[in-house]
């Protein structure tokens, strides 16, 4: 009887522990879009050196971005909660609206950094990226395309 009760214990013990470990995770996802861009924006000027005009500028872009991917987290946890899964087309349409915004917001941080930031910044942009997809099974073939 006793062990049952230490090995009940032990299991109750781990996926507790398991259950904090995931929730450091979801702490990007309880902080607001205005609070989001803040602390990138400030991220951004320490790693880039920017300037008080720069920072004004790509704080107006993170901001943009902050609020697009907390609208489109919102919409991904009501579906997560009807337990739909998004059809092929949906799919595609998302990843090439995903795409577009990558697109736009390279352009608009060219316009704003100089040639050494913007440089520093996509080097940066591309370890985040492939770090995020690291042991993705679908991710491979969107890694190749990037490169």
């Amino acid at each position: 009887m006793k062990k049952l009760l230490i090995i009940a214990l032990a299991l109750v013990t781990i996926q507790v522990s398991a259950q904090e470990k995931r929730g450091e995770k979801g702490r990007k996802a309880n902080l607001a879009p205005e609070e989001m861009a803040q602390l990138q924006t400030k991220q951004m000027t320490l790693d880039l050196d920017l300037t008080e005009a720069q920072q004004k500028e790509v704080g107006v872009i993170n901001l943009e971005n902050a609020k697009v991917k907390k609208a489109q987290m919102e919409a991904r946890k009501s579906k997560k909660d009807s337990e739909e899964k998004p059809s092929k087309e949906e799919r595609l349409q998302m990843k090439n609206d995903r795409l577009d915004a990558q697109i736009a917001t390279k352009k608009k941080m060219k316009s704003i950094l100089n040639a050494e930031q913007y440089a520093k910044w996509e080097s940066k942009q591309g370890k985040r990226h492939h770090q995020k997809g690291k042991g993705k099974k679908g991710d491979r073939d969107s890694e190749s395309i990037e490169e």
